[in-house]
């Protein structure tokens, strides 16, 4: 870490600590996103149970890859406007 720390110092990278405001939030952020994905998988689970049809079901995993993509997307800007923040 230190030899990190050091580069980092050497390429003119500063350095920010968190504020607690800053933790909670990402922690809150990622809660949110750990649930929708999971109220999605649960939806999807029981819509693949449902669904007999192969190009239906490959659809439906299309549009489940799709969306936990969106809510990793989502995640990530959230999380890199609230580092951003002084």
């Amino acid at each position: 870490m230190e030899r990190l720390r050091k580069k980092d110092a050497e390429a003119g990278i500063e350095e920010k600590r968190l504020t607690d405001d800053q933790r909670k939030a990402i922690a809150e952020a990622r809660n949110v996103y750990e649930s929708r994905v999971a109220e999605r998988r649960i939806m999807h689970q029981s819509t693949m149970l449902m669904t007999a049809d192969p190009a239906a079901a490959a659809e439906r995993e299309s549009e489940y890859r799709r969306d936990l993509e969106r809510f990793a997307s989502d995640r990530d800007r959230k999380i890199k406007e609230i580092r951003e923040r002084s």
